[in-house]
Order: C-alpha cells, then structure tokens, then sequence
C-alpha cells in the first residue's frame, strides 16, 4: 500500500497517463486548484480533467519536484511544469505547490496552488 508521498510521486510521473492518474485516487478522492475554481471528483472525473487539460497542453510534465512534508498520511511538495498552451501558442510556466492526504493507499485530497497570473497569460489569447 502506498503512502502519501509514495501516491505524490506517482501522480506526478503519471500525468500523461490520464487513467493512470485517476487509478491513484480514492472512489470519492479530490483534486482541487481552488484559486482558479477547478476541481473534480472520483477516479473517473480526474482522469477526465487531466485528459482535457493535455488535449491543449499535451506536453504537460511536472519536473524539479521538491518534497518539504513526507508522513504516511500526508506530502506536501512544489514542482515545476513548462510546456506550450495550443489554444494560444504560448509557454505555461508554473511551479505547484501540493498537498496531498493519503487514506488507505489512495489519495483522498490534492489540493493545489498556483500562481494565478502567470496560469491567465498563459492562457489568454
């Protein structure tokens, strides 16, 4: 059974892999961007979310990962993405910042930080 960090470090080397992704989250587990009002529910709707998000980003990657919290319970990191938007031609540059709580080998909760402005010009035509 995987911990919190162990199901961190999974999400992020699985993010191309929608189904994948989704597969680490629990039957009611969250991701959530509350700065930017995204969020979605169930192993289903994540690898949803994430398939949309790669459908305009489809070089999405995180990288530099750096964890500052690792309990079985919970992980907390930072990482990095860098990767051209199609919609608008140009380079999304984002560092993360997530907290993940692990129940029973699955993720309960990823809630993640962003910052807001370089996600909107990025995004902007």
């Amino acid at each position: 059974m995987k911990n919190a960090p162990e199901l961190l470090r999974a999400y992020l080397a699985s993010i191309q892999d929608p189904d994948a992704t989704g597969a680490l989250f629990a039957d009611d587990g969250i991701i959530e961007l509350p700065y930017i009002g995204a969020r979605a529910q169930g192993p289903q709707a994540i690898a949803a979310f994430i398939r949309s998000l790669l459908k305009n980003v489809p070089d999405f990657r995180f990288h530099d990962v750096r964890m500052f919290i690792e309990t079985d319970e919970q992980a907390f990191g930072e990482y990095s993405v860098e990767a051209k938007v199609l919609s608008t031609g140009k380079i999304y540059r984002q560092t993360y910042a997530g907290r993940l709580v692990a129940e029973n080998g699955k993720i309960k909760l990823l809630r993640e930080a962003l910052d807001t402005v370089a996600a909107k010009e990025a995004f902007s035509a």
